[in-house]
């Protein structure tokens, strides 16, 4: 059974960066989905991956200045 999460690794509505970086673990989200058995533990890896994801998107993006 394919989790709810993989939904949330969706990239090709992006550009740039924002694409490069969710491509790369989109491809890994979809290689763990279709390798991994179901159960609690796939299920929370694969929400623990969409938190990275998040992470390195925002890591990708360009750094503002404080003033």
């Amino acid at each position: 059974m394919t989790s709810t999460v993989i939904q949330y690794f969706s990239y090709k509505h992006l550009s740039g960066k924002l694409y490069e970086v969710s491509k790369m673990v989109a491809e890994l989200a979809e290689l763990m989905e279709a390798k991994l058995p179901d159960g609690a533990e796939k299920s929370a890896g694969m929400r623990k991956l969409l938190e990275a994801k998040d992470c390195f998107v925002r890591a990708s993006l360009p750094i503002k200045e404080i003033k």
